[in-house]
Order: C-alpha cells, then sequence, then structure tokens
C-alpha cells in the first residue's frame, strides 16, 4: 500500500470528514472536497474535535492532531482530486448524485486512480456502469462513526479488478479496519439484515406492539445490542433508512422489504431523527 499516497474525499459530511480523518491519521494526505464552504469548515472542526476526544483517552498527542490536520486539504473543486490515488465517495444516498460524481471524477481524475463509494445499499454495478473505468470501481462502505467503528464492508461489482479489491482491502486495514466482504446485491450485507429488523421495530411501534422504549429496552437489553433499534434509526437518519429500504423492495421485491408506513410518515413530516430535532424520540430541548 506504499503507493498510495494521496486520496480523495467527496463530501465533507460526518461520513466523509470521519474517513478524512482515518486517511490523514494513516498518515496519508487527503483532499475533502464539497460543494459548500461551510461544510468543508464544519467537517474540519469536526476532524479535530474527534482527534481531542483520542487526545483526552490518552490515545495520540496534541503534536498527532496538528499532523493530521495538516494533512487534510479542503477544496470545492473536484479537480483539485487529479493526483489522488483513490478517491471515496461519501455524498448522500442518492444514487443520482452519485452517478453524476462518478462521471465528473472519471474525467478528472488520473487514469490509474480507484474510485470508491460509501454506499451502503447501492449497486456498485450501476456505479461503476457510468464510468470509463468499471474495473476501478468498488465499495467501501464505512460505518457511522468511521474514526470509532471497526468495520469496513468492501463490494466488488460486477467488474472490480482483483488487484482494485486487495488494495482497497488493504486501504481498509491500513486504517486499522476489519473487513467484510460482500457481493454486490442490494443491500449488501450489513443493511440487508439490519434494516429489515428496524423496519420491523416500525411496525411494532404502529400495531402498538409497544412503546418506542419498550421496543428499544426489549432489543438492546433482550438481545445485548449497543441500543435500540429504532434509536439507532434516529441516528442513522430516518430518510436513510427509508432510502435503503425502498432500495431493498426495489431490488428484491419482496413484500418483506416493504417500508412501514409509519416509518414513511415520519419521514414525511420531516422528522428525520437526531440530526432534525426529532424522529422517534424528541432532541430539541423545546419540545
Amino acid at each position: 500500500m506504499a503507493h498510495v499516497k494521496m486520496i480523495g474525499v467527496v463530501g465533507a459530511g460526518q461520513m466523509g470528514s470521519g474517513i478524512a480523518q482515518l486517511a490523514a491519521a494513516a498518515k496519508i494526505h487527503v483532499v475533502m472536497a464539497d460543494v459548500d464552504e461551510a461544510a468543508l469548515k464544519r467537517g474540519l472542526t469536526a476532524i479535530s474535535t474527534s482527534l481531542a476526544r483520542f487526545v483526552k483517552k490518552g490515545l495520540i498527542s496534541q503534536e498527532d492532531v496538528e499532523e493530521t490536520v495538516g494533512r487534510v486539504k479542503i477544496t470545492t473543486s473536484l479537480a483539485d482530486m487529479k493526483y489522488a490515488d483513490v478517491v471515496i465517495e461519501a455524498v448522500s444516498e442518492n444514487e443520482d448524485l452519485k452517478k453524476r460524481v462518478f462521471s465528473e471524477l472519471d474525467k478528472l481524475i488520473k487514469p490509474s486512480a480507484i474510485l470508491a463509494s460509501n454506499t451502503s445499499s447501492i449497486s456498485i454495478t450501476r456505479l461503476a456502469a457510468g464510468t470509463e473505468r468499471p474495473q476501478q470501481v468498488i465499495g467501501m462502505h464505512f460505518m457511522n462513526p468511521p474514526p470509532i467503528m471497526k468495520l469496513v464492508e468492501v463490494v466488488r461489482g460486477m467488474a472490480t479488478d482483483d488487484t482494485v479489491f486487495e488494495t482497497t482491502k488493504a486501504l481498509a486495514e491500513r486504517f486499522g479496519k476489519t473487513v467484510s466482504c460482500s457481493k454486490d446485491y442490494p443491500g449488501f450485507i450489513i443493511n440487508r439484515i439490519l434494516m429489515p429488523m428496524i423496519n420491523e421495530a416500525f411496525y411494532a411501534l404502529l400495531e402498538g406492539v409497544g412503546t418506542a422504549e419498550d421496543i428499544d429496552t426489549g432489543m438492546k437489553l433482550g438481545t445485548n445490542q449497543p441500543m435500540g433499534p429504532l434509536l439507532l434509526a434516529d441516528f442513522i437518519g430516518l430518510d436513510t433508512c427509508l432510502s435503503i429500504m425502498r432500495i431493498l423492495h426495489g431490488g428484491f421485491g419482496e413484500d418483506k422489504y416493504r417500508p412501514c408506513p409509519l416509518l414513511v410518515q415520519y419521514v414525511d413530516a420531516g422528522w428525520l431523527g437526531k440530526k432534525s430535532g426529532r424522529g422517534v424520540y424528541c432532541y430539541e430541548s423545546s419540545l
């Protein structure tokens, strides 16, 4: 992996900034791009804040923080990624948007560069088909938050080259992650299992089987999970959960993947979870 000297990250949100932090901490130079300058500044602040927590725990020094942040360059232009060896896309979970980003990057980055997507459910094969380098397109699904969660789900498209797969797997391991490899089916491994559980929890809430608190407490303590499925959905974002359920439903065509009407209603109401201040639970002090 010595030849990977620069990584591009598209998207400066929680996932993008977290991935940029991992790469910079692994002593790789990073170019983080976003169309929103304010988002870029927030992303840098998030990296500094996250690293400060590691300092408090005695895991790194303040000098490490300064060196890591110093390896991250921010930009609003994808053209600044022309020298990147790997570009990781971490924009919203919208297939059309991801295809547009890939199409633009394909024209700008060097021919040898790998295009990776942080998608949690969208077909890598379809994303790759919109580029002139389908053999160099791969899925690199980080868990949220990337600096903390130990897993990266690597997904091969139909055309993904073996060398690209091995390079991507080694890169994830260089970040200190354990790799789970998935074939390119809707939802891959993690969300094909996780999202139907969350969706079923919404059905249980809709049908009055239990309150949100009872459902979450039962699943947390009864199945030894760190948090219940409804609280987890709030942290993921209910709009993201709904988007993934629609991908599963459309991809497999089976009723067991049909999004719960209550989940749809919450998203329609703008109750997207923690990020909007309200989801299954309320997070705004005024509510």
